[in-house]
């Protein structure tokens, strides 16, 4: 297993999308975020099925800064609720994760 974490998160528009992409990247807590635009959510929310039109980011970091990815997400988030799940990336190109490795934190 290596330090090396994919996050996702899902947000209402396509600004706030970029907003906290940037911020993410600007802050070296992100060495790259992905952003699939329109992706359709159907989930709970306060008793009720909803169903809406969101986009989703992709976040490469390292485990020894999510915390501080998280906590970034939280603050730039619009959603009281932000999804925010984390997975290991377990193996990859030995290039690209040097890459990651280097352009975090």
């Amino acid at each position: 297993m290596t330090d090396n974490r994919l996050v996702l998160t899902t947000v209402a528009s396509h600004e706030e999308a970029q907003k906290i992409a940037r911020g993410l990247v600007e802050r070296r807590l992100a060495a790259c975020v992905n952003i699939l635009p329109k992706v359709q959510s159907i989930y709970r929310w306060q008793e009720k099925i909803e169903e809406t039109e969101e986009w989703l980011l992709i976040i490469k970091t390292k485990q020894h800064i999510f915390e501080r990815l998280r906590d970034t997400i939280v603050e730039l988030h619009t959603y009281d609720v932000p999804e925010i799940i984390c997975f290991a990336i377990e193996d990859g190109s030995r290039a690209y994760l040097q890459w990651l490795g280097d352009s975090v934190e």
